[in-house]
């Protein structure tokens, strides 16, 4: 069984692992995510109630952060990274992270997340084109893509998206 709960310092070293496995030979990937994810840690952007880790016999398996963004001056989520060490891969490991992410940004108000990611991934979690929200993207990116949710009714946003300096987008 899997067990989603908040990462610990104590768990760095096996996130970092889990993340550098996820990622080896990624299609889209720089291969910094690990590293992108130990500056975030050092952040404003960063929320240690949305950077979760999966447990699978007492064992690391994976990993998500959603991280504080903000589209205009609304406040949103940046989900990144979303990993899961191969050999758990569809086994909804994945899945069980971004659904409890979810509920928990929900639960403190969060309204939206944003992801650039597979657009074969993300929409059986409700992502849609993020311009459908009215948010742009900082960068040249397929529509596809970049995507949004927004956890609320009327989730309209207008405005460009703005990450934490440390995802170096400028």
């Amino acid at each position: 069984m899997i067990r989603i709960r908040r990462e610990e310092s104590r768990d760095y070293e096996a996130i970092d692992s889990v993340i550098r496995a996820a990622f080896m030979g990624a299609e889209h990937s720089d291969g910094n995510e690990a590293e992108l994810v130990a500056s975030l840690r050092q952040s404003e952007a960063y929320i240690p109630d949305l950077s979760l880790v999966a447990e699978k016999d007492e064992q690391i398996v994976g990993y998500i952060m959603f991280t504080k963004a903000k589209v205009g001056q609304s406040m949103v989520l940046a989900l990144a990274p979303l990993a899961v060490l191969p050999e758990y891969q569809r086994q909804g490991v994945g899945r069980a992270l971004v659904k409890k992410g979810h509920a928990i940004a929900a639960a403190q108000g969060f309204t939206h997340s944003v992801v650039l990611g597979s657009e074969r991934y993300y929409p059986q979690f409700g992502y849609v084109p993020a311009h459908t929200l009215g948010i742009k993207a900082p960068f040249v990116v397929p529509d596809e893509n970049f995507m949004a949710i927004s956890f609320q009714e009327d989730g309209i946003l207008q405005g460009m998206m703005t990450y934490d300096a440390a995802f170096g987008i400028e």
